[in-house]
Order: C-alpha cells, then structure tokens, then sequence
C-alpha cells in the first residue's frame, strides 16, 4: 500500500508531466506552502534558473503581516511575486500548485499573481 507521501509525489509528477506537455516553453509559477509559511517561484525550466521569487519570509512582508500562513499572506506574496517577474520581463507563466488542491491559500496566491500582471 502506498504512503501518503508517495501518493503526493505522483500526484505532482503527474500535473508537471502536463504542464510541460501544455506548457509551451513558458515559465513556471510554482507554489510550495507549510504549515508556517507560503513560498512562490517563477522558474525556467529550459535554461534551469529561477527568475522571480517571494515568500511570506521576505522581510517586506514580514513586518506586514500577522502570520506566514493564512490567505492574507498568500495574497500578499502572490502580489510580490507578480511584480518581481513583470519587472524580469516575464508576463506569461504556468501555475503549478504542485501537489495542491486549488483552494484556500493557493488559490489567494494565483488570483493575486493574475491582478499583478501575470497571465496563465
């Protein structure tokens, strides 16, 4: 019988499989949350290099917020990463929630990256 953690693991080799299959060569926004914090990243996976990236432990946004974990921080770094990867030229991205349900905090993060300029 498989793990929970195996079970997870499928299931984000599994969504990436389709995101590069219907990706076509554009960059990645992929999420990672804790149970303390939520971190996001623009990624080219062709050249193997990050090219935007916040999370809730960015000083900015430290001071701002109550805690790392809630929907308001999502925003918040959904908004911060938006800005960082409109400032590195990148407008066209594709969302990978990894192994996420899109819900909750990730979804507050996704719709925030969408009103900051990025498109996916």
């Amino acid at each position: 019988m498989s793990t929970q953690q195996d079970l997870r693991e499928r299931r984000r080799q599994r969504l990436r499989f389709q995101l590069r299959r219907k990706g076509g060569g554009r960059p990645r926004l992929s999420v990672f949350r804790s149970g303390k914090n939520i971190y996001a990243q623009v990624i080219d996976d062709a050249a193997g290099r990050t090219l935007a990236a916040a999370s809730s432990l960015d000083k900015a946004l430290r001071e701002q917020l109550k805690t790392g974990a809630d929907s308001d921080a999502a925003t918040a770094v959904g908004k911060l990463v938006a800005e960082r990867a409109v400032a590195a030229g990148v407008t066209q991205v594709v969302f990978d929630r990894g192994s996420y349900l899109y819900h909750g905090r990730i979804k507050a993060l996704a719709e925030a990256a969408r009103e900051g300029g990025l498109a996916f």
